[in-house]
């Protein structure tokens, strides 16, 4: 299949640049695969779509404030922290990165100094540490690493508090993500009670959400994408409390795609597979799925990695006409906007 099948036309004021005030607020549009029928809704609504002895599959990965502005002699560069690499060093994206060289000196505040280790190729870098444990320190300077359609012109101190809060979801547990799983953001500790007080069992299984979720795809055909890797953890009463749904038929939901990506790449021999692992899985149309039943899922870029993976769940033509009716509708798009409900 080529990449500009999975092309369309979104208006830029549809993006959202902000959440709504309350996360549950967002629109929810339903799709349901047997009938080809589409119904507009709320995710406040969520809940009653899940029955007793459901299993719902969270993504409990934490987004660290990973995009850090920094000094070499002087001038401002902006750093994405992507992963600790251990003894002190991480591996980063920087830019302008044609500023950055090899032996450079970082200044990103009076106690948070690094030097510039490797040079790698489209505009990674490796820097060395030498103080401490770095993530505490992130958590202090560092700003939500917003996707670059999300706008802020300014270093604003009350958008970024609101973005630290906003860009994660509540149930969120491990640090390592850099980006959210946006389909997650919806929820709230009432909606999460709701769910488990119908008899639904809430799983939770993490994946480091980095740069796969995002990276562009650069090639003419699908089939010759390669995927980065991304670390996935499957606890193991996770597992079993997946396993018996799926032995007794009973349907399992997945809270966006990481979720899938984990429970697809998890899902050998028959089984989900605990423990923690590594994925290089790229699920585009003609993929079988083993695990995922339903899917919630936020609106997702063209020709992207995520448009691929749930027009493989519900068919590219049905996606693409509930894409053309979400634009018809006014939804909002991407991390902060609406979801969509594949049943």
């Amino acid at each position: 299949m080529l990449v500009a099948d999975f092309d369309y036309e979104l208006p830029a004021g549809l993006i959202a640049q902000k959440p709504l005030p309350e996360r549950q607020q967002s629109l929810m549009m339903i799709l349901h695969r047997e009938t080809g029928e589409i119904i507009h809704s709320r995710f406040s609504e969520f809940p009653a779509y899940l029955q007793k002895d459901d299993v719902l599959v969270l993504n409990t990965s934490k987004v660290i404030p990973a995009r850090v502005y920094g000094k070499i002699e002087g001038k401002e560069i902006e750093f994405l922290f992507l992963k600790e690499l251990g003894d002190g060093l991480w591996e980063v994206l920087c830019r302008p990165a044609k500023k950055v060289r090899l032996g450079d000196a970082v200044v990103f505040s009076d106690e948070f100094e690094a030097k510039i280790a490797s040079i790698g190729p489209e505009g990674k870098r490796t820097i060395q540490f030498t103080s401490g444990d770095i993530l505490p320190k992130l958590k202090k300077v560092g700003f939500a690493p917003l996707p670059p359609y999300i706008k802020r012109k300014s270093k604003n101190s009350e958008l970024r508090a609101m973005d630290i809060k906003r860009y994660q979801t509540v149930f969120a547990e491990h640090d390592g993500a850099i980006a959210a799983p946006t389909a997650g953001l919806h929820f709230t500790p009432d909606i999460l009670k709701e769910i488990a007080a119908r008899g639904a069992a809430i799983v939770r299984i993490t994946l480091d959400v980095g740069l796969a979720t995002f990276q562009p795809v650069r090639v003419t055909k699908i089939e010759n994408h390669q995927m980065l890797e991304e670390d996935y953890t499957i606890s193991p009463s996770a597992s079993r409390i997946i396993n018996s749904a799926k032995k007794e038929s009973r349907p399992l939901t997945a809270v966006g795609t990481t979720s899938v990506r984990a429970l697809e790449s998890a899902f050998q021999e028959g089984k989900i597979q605990p423990g923690k692992g590594s994925t290089r899985l790229f699920i585009y149309p003609g993929y079988s799925f083993k695990a995922v039943d339903r899917l919630l899922t936020n609106f997702h870029l063209p020709k992207s990695t995520l448009l691929m993976m749930i027009s493989a769940f519900a068919g590219l033509d049905f996606i693409k006409r509930a894409y053309e009716e979400a634009v018809r509708q006014e939804y909002r798009f991407y991390s902060y906007g609406d979801c969509m409900l594949i049943i």
